[in-house]
């Protein structure tokens, strides 16, 4: 029978405890550290695991794994007493099978009063109370957001919400229904994504003042000069372009208006001008890392930069616009041909006096932050920059002169431009995915895929293709996107 020394147990509950509480004096006992990884299955850390370390059957230490799974315990034992004393670790979480481990003495590495164990630990999923009640939730919010029965943002708000409260009630009193934690929630959020979609959208609503997008359909139909089968290729061209560097769903809004005028005026059902403009949206979108939030989503989980997705996608969505070109000429070039052209110049001297650029000198500094923008899109890599601190800086940068030259008005430009159902919607939708990962459904559907695909890449590859195509024509590519990342 040994006895145990005082410890310092004020890090318990807590992560990886502080420098100061792992400072021990080697004079008063043996110091012994254990540290390591708590890793699913798929090798992903598992955080907020607790771990109690027992010697003897008597606790002398408890900690939590960080977010990355870290955790180290440390303790003293009397000296001379480690060779013959059986330490155990026990690892709990929720949605995990509950494990001892005995330490062996061949794991022990030291000597003179300082000893470590390095072991890392890969604890086996259970589908508990938290994984069916976190399931369930995630499912209902999908329903009401791909079903359209309440707003896509108060779907997600109530689904986080829900979890939240489960975990901080009825969890409570039985931690077989605690689903996750407020500080795990907050860090299941990707700020990068959020901030990047902050600061493009304040450069997009200082830009959409000074009626550029408008300009620019006026220009492609005075460059087209009533031929309308090369207006739709122009306009195509415009529209993914700005898509590729701006948000589709504002260039679609503001070139919409336009687009409907000019067919009225071509006696062109505007459907034959709007479909091809919508798939075009689509794929300049598609070329890069800030053209559509599915890419933000994604280049942000996965660390790639903007160049990898140039380099990847650029010369397959450039063949997907020739694609788009021939289809549009197959589908509808009867259309484009018998479209009504009468009076071409003075419906271009019509279009040149309602669509003006408002404020060329803002124009002229929203271009130049643009830029700026982009310059650290393309280099943001080399820097080992975040994404979002060049847009974050270009947005912020492009509101304050507009804000001291008078050009526009900040609460306007708060209220209005910034989209903060949008943000709301992924900052929620980011709890509630991480709600699921941490109670292992986003596990247990990476394993079904796994087992259908035997095994093999090229037809688990295909298998998620389709799965991602079929799904998305029903579901919002957003949530999707989120559920699918992990």
């Amino acid at each position: 029978m040994i006895f145990l020394l005082p410890i310092d147990t004020t890090h318990a509950g807590h992560g990886p405890p502080s420098k100061k509480s792992l400072v021990y004096d080697t004079k008063a006992g043996d110091v012994v550290t254990i540290s390591g990884f708590i890793l699913d299955n798929h090798k992903e850390p598992v955080g907020e695991a607790e771990i109690i370390v027992k010697v003897n059957n008597h606790e002398v230490d408890r900690v939590s794994t960080a977010h990355n799974g870290k955790y180290i315990c440390r303790f003293l034992l009397p000296k001379g007493q480690i060779a013959s004393s059986p330490i155990q670790l026990e690892i709990r979480k929720t949605s995990f099978k509950k494990q001892v481990i005995s330490l062996q003495q061949d794991e022990i590495l030291g000597k003179q009063g300082q000893f470590s164990i390095v072991r890392d630990v890969p604890p086996s999923r259970t589908l508990g109370s938290a994984f069916w009640i976190s399931t369930i939730v995630f499912i209902l919010a999908y329903a009401l957001i791909a079903f359209e029965l309440l707003h896509r943002t108060i779907a997600a708000m109530l689904g986080a919400g829900l979890m939240l409260l489960i975990s901080y009630t009825i969890g409570t009193i039985n931690p077989d229904y605690h689903i996750f934690s407020f500080e795990a929630a907050i860090a299941s959020i990707d700020m990068n994504v959020i901030f990047l979609l902050m600061g493009m959208m304040m450069i997009v609503g200082v830009l959409k003042h000074t009626g550029v997008f408008q300009w620019c359909a006026y220009f492609a139909y005075k460059l087209a000069r009533g031929k309308v089968f090369v207006l739709a290729i122009y306009l195509m061209l415009f529209t993914a372009v700005s898509s590729a560097f701006l948000d589709n769903v504002t260039t679609m809004l503001l070139l919409t208006g336009v687009a409907i005028e000019i067919c009225v005026s071509l006696s062109l059902n505007p459907l034959y001008m709007l479909i091809p403009l919508v798939l075009a949206s689509n794929i300049g979108g598609t070329a890069t890392l800030i053209g559509d939030p599915p890419n933000i989503m994604i280049g942000s989980y996965a660390g790639l930069t903007f160049m990898d997705f140039v380099v990847a996608l650029g010369a397959l969505c450039g063949v997907c616009m020739v694609a788009l070109v021939i289809f549009s000429r197959l589908i509808w070039g009867k259309d484009y041909r018998s479209a009504k052209v009468e009076n071409v110049e003075e419906h271009i001297q019509e279009l040149k006096e309602e669509y003006k650029i408002t404020d060329p000198t803002l124009l002229a500094y929203g271009l130049g932050v643009l830029a700026f923008a982009v310059l650290l899109f393309l280099t943001h890599g080399y820097w080992h920059m975040e994404v979002s601190i060049a847009a974050l800086m270009g947005g912020a940068i492009l509101v304050t002169i507009a804000i001291v030259t008078g050009k526009a008005n900040l609460i306007e430009l708060i209220e209005k431009d910034i989209e903060w159902p949008t943000l709301m919607f992924f900052i929620f939708l980011f709890m509630i995915v991480g709600a699921v990962e941490s109670t292992g459904l986003l596990a247990l559907i990476a394993d079904w895929i796994l087992h259908l695909s035997q095994g093999n890449f090229v037809a688990a590859l295909s298998l998620i293709l389709w799965v991602a195509a079929i799904m998305s024509a029903f579901v919002d590519n957003i949530p999707f996107t989120a559920t699918m990342l992990p």
